[in-house]
């Protein structure tokens, strides 16, 4: 910040102000590209004798900015498939990356590691501490960077009032509504500028109203931020607020759905002169 006040007393920033615009340009030429890459992706359980597959063969990527829905019934694999992408499970075969490092691959340190500085989780029942007010909430993911407490505190008061909720900051967990609480669980995800946001049924706990609220709000950010977000849910109706749906049934993408006129869906087709790859297997009768 010094350095930009130094910038704008002496003239520097007029001098300077081609090449900032000239990498800003560089930045918004570039082409979009998936920031994750899942190829044959495979979860098997042994029960006895018997193979069940959890995840049958999962191949698809997602692109920097994109809001993704993963929608499927109970046991359908969707939940074991951001477990995967979240490097909470290992899979039993196949290739997962992400920014371009293959986590499949990563030992539980490194997981550990890859997970501190580039994932940001949203919960359905928010994981807040009891103990905990708002603000020291959404620290706690810079706590455990080793951030400086000033610090930390003050990037989670930024979030909180990103969220709307810049007024609770000293409340604990049970002396807020539940949007409220999801609107923290939220900003503890942000707080650490996350390459990609993970979603396990959001807004499971949440009245339908407080549910339109925190989902116009995650897909605001979204598209705001450029945020990569993957969303969980049984429900088609919130599915629908995301940029692209992949629908899942016994471990395997059977439908697509992608809202064409979602910003960064016609970026990439325009980009790109398709849609982003995912292969779908046609649903077969048992």
């Amino acid at each position: 910040m010094r350095i930009l006040y130094r910038f704008l007393s002496e003239g520097a920033l007029c001098r300077m102000l081609p090449v900032i615009l000239g990498r800003f340009h560089e930045r918004e030429g570039r082409e979009v590209e998936p920031i994750i890459r899942v190829r044959d992706l495979y979860k098997i359980f042994h029960i006895g004798e018997n193979e069940v597959y959890a995840l049958n063969g999962l191949s698809f990527d997602v692109y920097q900015g994109e809001f993704i829905a993963i929608v499927g019934t109970s046991g359908s694999g969707k939940s074991t498939c951001l477990n995967m992408l979240a490097g909470l499970e290992k899979p039993s075969k196949g290739e997962i990356e992400i920014a371009g490092e293959r986590i499949d691959r990563m030992n539980e340190g490194e997981l550990v590691r890859f997970r501190r500085l580039n994932v940001g989780f949203i919960f359905q029942s928010y994981n807040l501490v009891a103990s905990m007010n708002a603000v020291e909430n959404v620290s706690l993911p810079l706590m455990f960077r080793g951030v400086p407490e000033e610090e930390r505190l003050r990037e989670s008061e930024k979030y909180l009032e990103l969220m709307g909720i810049g007024d609770q900051r000293d409340h604990l967990p049970n002396q807020m509504s539940g949007g409220q609480q999801q609107r923290v669980g939220i900003a503890r995800a942000l707080v650490i500028e996350p390459k990609i946001i993970f979603a396990d049924e959001p807004t499971g706990n949440l009245d339908s109203h407080t549910t339109e609220e925190v989902l116009a709000l995650m897909q605001r950010i979204v598209r705001e931020r450029n945020n990569t977000l993957i969303m969980v849910t049984h429900d088609p109706n919130i599915a629908a607020w995301s940029d692209r749906q992949l629908r899942v049934v016994d471990g395997k993408i059977v439908e697509t759905v992608i809202q064409k006129e979602s910003p960064i869906e016609k970026r990439i087709y325009e980009e790109k002169h398709d849609w982003p790859f995912v292969k779908t297997e046609a649903l077969t009768s048992s």
